[in-house]
C-alpha cells in the first residue's frame, strides 16, 4: 500500500481519498462504524474505540492512528479483548500509524482528524 498524503481530515492510499476513519485488514479498507461507540462520546468528549467495532483483530498486530494529534480515546475493553486474543495492541498518530502500512501481519485502524 502507498501512502501518498497524510493531513488533517485526509489520507490518500493507493490513490484513494479518505476523509472518514478506516479500517484496514489484510490490505483491505472500510469505513469505521463508529456509530455503534456514539452512545460513549459524552464520557470522552470524543467517540471513542471500543470493542464493539468492526476492529480487525485477525492479526499479530493491530496499529490503531489516534489522529494528527493523537485525541481519539480508547477504552479499556480493547486493550483487554487485545491482550485476551493475543494481538500486540500499539497506539500512534495516524501519521506514524501509516508509515507501518506494509508491516506484515498488521492490521489497522485509522482515526483521519484529531
Amino acid at each position: 500500500m502507498e501512502v501518498a498524503e497524510v493531513s488533517f481530515g485526509k489520507i490518500v492510499i493507493d490513490g484513494r481519498t479518505f476523509t472518514e476513519d478506516i479500517v484496514i485488514s489484510k490490505g483491505k479498507i472500510e469505513f469505521r462504524k463508529k456509530s455503534v461507540s456514539r452512545m460513549m462520546k459524552h464520557e470522552y468528549g470524543h467517540t471513542p474505540l471500543t470493542v464493539h467495532e468492526n476492529i480487525p483483530w485477525d492479526c499479530g498486530t493491530l496499529i490503531v492512528g489516534t489522529g494528527m494529534y493523537g485525541s481519539l480515546p480508547v477504552t479499556d475493553d480493547v486493550f483487554k479483548k487485545a491482550e485476551q486474543l493475543g494481538v500486540k495492541l500499539v497506539l500512534k498518530k495516524t501519521k506514524d500509524a501509516a508509515k507501518s502500512l506494509n508491516d506484515p501481519d498488521t492490521n489497522f485502524v485509522l482515526h483521519i482528524t484529531c
